[in-house]
């Protein structure tokens, strides 16, 4: 059973009118699911952070305070902490987090090794107190060691002088705020440099990170049926650190909107490693049940031709899989349907942006 929540629709500037809706399922929490059908290639939600700040102190001379696009050869400096940097006249007027722009000076300057929690913690604490008690009402399945507690609170306090102290401060909501921080981020890196799934797991090529409301509702399916595309360096975007999902293929009415935390190429055992190690969660999808039984043994893949003849032929969902991979790693999503509203027959990866038509087997269920 499901219940529809009295929530403001989520993508507001998103498809009109907006295509998903906010439920809460007792086993799974708040999940969005379809408001009507969704054909293949629409656009289901776009999501816009309250919250993003710079993945690292080392990025910062890299890329814009703001959209964190690569900075000009000119960039203009933040003139209150001379710290930040942003691409243009109209990221600086935006500028960034006051907390942490109070604090940046002292970041560079310091001796010591700041841990980048800090740099979350000073932008998450510079948001309006409505802004805030959102964020902390996200979902979390970790919670950030009791024992670091006290030491990271004492230098979060140590940059936020008594005049700026926000409401809700205290170490309570700071050990709230990190445990949202694992399982809620999204990494904003160039798409081509995606080489693990999408969450907190390894910075790699980040260059900020930030909380998305709405999109931390999707939920996990290693056979999803939404595409994550979030190219920063898109310059054709003029919101380049909005979120956007299509759908890969129908949606009907009320089925769950789900997205794939990992991977999709990624092996039964390395996926059900990463979600519970960064998600604290056990995927229990068709895919994996299907796949998990063929550990049961001995707890490896055959390696034979005829075997793996045999798993893909007891494997239903095995042409799925294979149509939306690309040979990058990213996922091949339908584009927009066209003005008309028949569908597109044109597919787009969503890593390495390479547009192909597409052309559907025989038994294709779509």
């Amino acid at each position: 059973m499901s219940t529809t929540l009295d929530q403001p629709m989520p993508n507001p500037t998103g498809p009109s009118p907006p295509l998903v809706r906010l439920v809460v399922k007792p086993d799974q929490g708040r999940s969005l699911v379809a408001a009507g059908l969704i054909k293949p290639g629409q656009v289901v939600l776009v999501d816009t952070p309250p919250v993003l700040y710079p993945s690292s102190l080392a990025s910062l001379p890299l890329f814009c305070s703001h959209c964190f696009r690569v900075l000009p050869s000119q960039p203009f400096p933040c003139p209150s902490c001379h710290v930040a940097r942003f691409c243009s006249p109209k990221c600086l007027s935006l500028s960034h987090p006051h907390l942490l722009c109070h604090a940046l000076p002292s970041l560079i300057s310091g001796n010591d090794t700041w841990p980048d929690d800090l740099l979350f913690l000073l932008s998450a604490y510079s948001l309006p107190s409505s802004s805030l008690l959102q964020l902390l009402s996200l979902h979390s399945n970790s919670r950030y060691p009791d024992e670091q507690m006290p030491f990271i609170h004492s230098q979060l306090s140590s940059f936020i002088p008594p005049n700026l102290v926000p409401m809700h401060f205290s170490p309570e909501t700071t050990s709230s705020l990190l445990s949202k921080k694992k399982t809620n981020c999204f990494l904003l890196i160039n798409p081509m440099d995606q080489k693990f799934g999408r969450g907190p797991h390894g910075l790699g090529g980040a260059r900020a990170l930030g909380f998305y409301l709405w999109a931390s509702m999707i939920n996990h399916d290693c056979l999803p049926n939404v595409c994550l595309f979030d190219n920063i360096d898109d310059p054709t975007r003029e919101n380049n650190t909005d979120l956007i999902f299509r759908a890969l293929h129908e949606i009907k009415e009320g089925s769950e909107i789900c997205r794939s935390y990992v991977v999709l190429s990624r092996e039964y055992r390395e996926r059900h490693s990463l979600l519970i190690e960064y998600y604290g969660f056990k995927c229990k999808c068709d895919r994996c049940k299907i796949e998990s039984k063929w550990f049961e043994n001995e707890g490896e893949y055959a390696e034979g031709e005829e075997e793996m003849v045999e798993r893909e032929g007891n494997f239903p969902h095995w042409d799925l899989l294979m149509r939306y991979t690309c040979k990058c790693g990213g996922t091949l999503a339908p584009l927009p349907p066209y003005p008309d509203g028949s569908v597109s027959d044109i597919i787009e990866c969503n890593w390495c942006g390479v547009i192909r038509k597409y052309k559907p087997p025989d038994d294709d269920p779509y």
